[in-house]
């Protein structure tokens, strides 16, 4: 874009107000929920109460009884209506073996509890659930295996009779010479370190409502999904039908952080259902069937070791790490994955070995939730570095900068592979600066005299900090267009998923930086497979790296035809006109001006006349931009905590955190994207633990047992930012859904070892528990008499 071509103010940085906002504020949002359709069968799902059990026999005549149940289906009906019962993988490999997904309804053998065995379709939600409560599953009750150190026992019973055993897969990442990393070092620490499981939990849950269209022939779904594009096309292969009969709107999606990433067996039951009843199907997810159904992430174990010098300078990282996996894998091994190669993180570490185990648990299935792995190395790499200080008495920021990847050193190649099998590069920033401007933002200097002070009223008080990085912007592609209309308005079409995080703003900014045109009147259209025909939706912080740069390169195309057919109209040269305001101007007599509108219209077609020479036909571009790289984004995390030593209760005082996330197409998201992934760190920190018993019963089925954090636990968020363009796409943007919650758990580990240093207690397993906290003081103060 010529600089004569801007206005006088780039929409690109401005902290814009998200043009969604007002209708979503006022009640105006449409939900899959507000989908009402005459005539709609309601869905009720019959779930397994058993962890593990074969299904002996279903019987439907009771709730068929009750006056509006339609019909109650279950798997050996359903099988008739797809081309296969069983889910298809949704990541294909040949590294992994076809029966590892989940049915669409279980035939067989339930492997976790809440897997749906059966479905009653009634008049209404009402009805098809007390319908649901009379159907009949025979059980015959299966061991079933909770954690993974008991699915590893050699007699331990198999989570699932069809898989040869509990172990799904077996992988090693590293580099380096490891053993010699740690032969001779001065120093080697070992910590074990769990992290829990937990969930999304976005504020609306799953749902779908499936139409058929008997006047097309055609199935319409609505549905709240992030990844609308896979949805149909997963649809259309289970129904043996062309993609073209089948349409997916995602309207406005309360949510998502992963949960909403995969197609569920539910949600192909129900658009099976309505294309073979030619009727309305309409299913909506209450909370409780959230916990049971949709799936979790987090739950892993580490034992590991470090090596380093007299100076804390790391030689050698290596260890184990166990995944538990749940009883299926939908998607592929992609956390564990992530998870073992996020350790490093922004570190310059010279030996690396993670051997890695992903174990099958009677538990419902993992799958990515916002982070995807990474708090979870981020998480041991930060412990580390904590130990490291602690046994060597060095200060931990001085250990932190001795092995942070420097700024001249950038870019930085990582002698690891991200998932697409390219190198990790971290491209861009300087990680030791922005370390040193927290720290002294939150006034790490002069902490020792607010600790001796606080200690002295009998508060026990620390501070503790992080780093991470995260990559961002994974492709292979997103899909853009942006089309001016012959009445002027400019629309943009993408694949990617709005989800409540301002995604058609920051899309609007970036095509009305090309085009000179007000944000506001941008038009974005996502999540509807019939306005782009390729897409692959919001997930991985990936959005305004893909779908921001096929929307700048197709903004670029339509700009630069707007100039040549405008200077055709005006006959002027084409570098005598520039765009200001919807209209193609003479720079030197900006009184002489043609309007996009009239240009549309031209180039729209009249019957019997010519398209001015050397252009095609409308006022349109369509990019589908493919990554090379992924773009790192960077966060430095600090947090001041208290600990009250009598209950155990943690209490965070202050947080502050900057971020690099690259140009900032619109500021005000970006921190309340930050926002909200501290605010999810909060909770993986100190509340959030999905629980089980031995037998693999859920135990944290209410938020009454699964504590979300609310606005009581959260201090004010001081965020900053820098940037630092990101080579690797036109816009320099980098991610930022997921940053905000990977270092948090770190920071705040990092500040209750701070608090507690007088008993040396060492964080090693989140959500740090105020019972398990009281009894580590416990045991110290009784050890020292």
């Amino acid at each position: 874009m010529n600089a004569r071509d801007r206005i006088s103010t780039s929409p690109i940085g401005k902290r814009a107000l998200r043009a969604e906002d007002v209708r979503l504020l006022t009640g105006a949002g449409r939900y899959v929920a507000d989908i009402d359709l005459a005539d709609a069968l309601h869905v009720a799902f019959v779930r397994s109460p058993y962890a593990h059990a074969l299904i002996r026999g279903v019987d439907g005549s009771a709730a068929l009884e009750v006056p509006g149940v339609v019909a109650v289906i279950d798997a050996r009906q359903m099988a008739t209506y797809l081309e296969a019962l069983r889910m298809p993988l949704g990541w294909p490999t040949s590294d992994l073996p076809s029966d590892i997904t989940p049915y669409v309804l279980c035939p067989e053998e339930v492997c976790f509890v809440g897997e749906a065995v059966a479905m009653v379709l009634a008049t209404s939600r009402y009805i098809a659930e007390d319908g649901a409560a009379l159907v009949m599953v025979d059980y015959d009750p299966l061991p079933a295996v909770s954690d993974v150190h008991a699915a590893l026992e050699p007699d331990a019973p198999k989570v699932r009779r069809e898989a040869p055993g509990n172990v799904l897969r077996e992988f090693r990442v590293g580099y380096g010479e490891c053993d010699a990393a740690f032969q001779d070092a001065p120093h080697v620490f070992r910590e074990t370190i769990s992290q829990h499981r937990g969930g999304a939990h976005p504020m609306e849950c799953r749902g779908m409502v499936a139409q058929y269209d008997k006047h097309q022939g055609a199935l319409m779904i609505w549905a709240s999904t992030q990844m609308p594009h896979e949805l149909a096309f997963t649809v259309a292969k289970a129904l043996g039908l062309p993609d073209s009969l089948v349409r997916v709107v995602a309207p406005d999606v309360g949510g998502g952080f992963g949960c909403k990433f995969v197609v569920y067996p539910e949600e192909l039951a129900v658009a099976a259902v309505a294309w073979h009843h030619k009727r309305a199907v309409k299913w909506i997810e209450d909370r409780m069937e959230h916990f049971l159904g949709a799936i979790q992430e987090r739950d892993q174990l580490w034992d590991v070791e470090v090596a380093c010098d007299d100076q804390g300078v790391v030689r050698g990282i290596r260890g184990t790490m166990l995944h538990d996996q749940g009883a299926y894998t939908p998607q592929g091994v992609n956390c564990a994955y992530n998870s073992s190669t996020a350790v490093t993180g922004p570190y310059a570490i010279p030996a690396y070995e993670m051997r890695v185990t992903v174990v099958q648990t009677n538990k419902i299935y993992v799958i990515p939730v916002r982070g995807a792995g990474y708090p979870q190395g981020t998480f041991v790499m930060e412990r580390l570095l904590d130990r490291i200080a602690f046994e060597l008495g060095e200060d931990r920021a001085v250990v932190r900068a001795r092995n942070l990847v420097p700024a001249e050193k950038m870019p930085y190649v990582k002698p690891l592979t991200a998932r697409s099998g390219r190198p990790i590069v971290l491209d861009s920033g300087d990680y030791l600066d922005a370390q040193r401007r927290v720290l002294e933002r939150i006034g790490y200097a002069g902490f020792e005299a607010r600790r001796q002070a606080a200690r002295r009223d009998g508060r026990y008080i620390g501070l503790g900090f992080a780093h991470a990085v995260k990559g961002t912007g994974r492709g292979p592609f997103e899909s853009g267009s942006v089309r001016v209309s012959s009445n002027g308005h400019v629309t943009v079409a993408t694949g990617a998923m709005a989800m409540g995080q301002g995604l058609n703003t920051a899309m609007a900014q970036v095509a009305a930086e090309q085009l000179c045109v007000p944000v506001e009147t941008v038009q974005v259209i996502s999540g509807d497979t019939a306005h782009t025909s390729m897409g692959v939706g919001g997930f991985a912080s990936r959005q305004t790296v893909t779908a921001g740069s096929s929307v700048h390169y197709a903004a670029v195309a339509v700009a630069a035809k707007l100039r040549k057919v405008g200077a055709y109209m005006l006959k002027v040269d084409e570098q005598a006109v520039c765009l200001r305001d919807g209209t193609v101007r003479v720079i030197d007599d900006p009184g002489r001006a043609v309007t996009y509108s009239e240009i549309a219209r031209l180039l729209r077609g009249i019957p019997g006349y010519d398209l001015p020479p050397g252009v095609g036909a409308g006022l349109e571009a369509t990019i589908h931009w493919e990554p090379t790289d992924m773009a790192y984004a960077h966060g430095f995390h600090a947090c001041e905590v208290e600990v009250d030593i009598v209950t155990g209760e943690v209490r965070v005082l202050r947080y502050v955190a900057t971020h690099d996330s690259g140009t900032l197409i619109n500021p005000m998201t970006a921190e309340g994207q930050i926002h909200g992934g501290i605010v999810h760190g909060i909770g993986n920190a100190l509340f959030e633990c999905m629980r089980y018993d031995d037998q693999a019963q859920p135990i944290s089925t209410t938020f009454a047992d699964y504590l979300l954090t609310t606005a009581t636990e959260v201090p004010p968020l001081e965020i900053s930012f820098t940037e630092s363009p990101a080579p690797s796409n036109p816009l320099g943007v980098k991610g930022v859904g997921e940053a905000g919650t990977i270092p948090v758990t770190s920071a705040i580990a990092s500040a209750i070892d701070d608090a507690l240093a007088d008993f040396r207690i060492r964080v090693s397993r989140v959500p740090v528990e105020p019972v398990e906290l009281v009894r580590q003081i416990a045991a110290h103060e009784q050890a020292a008499g």
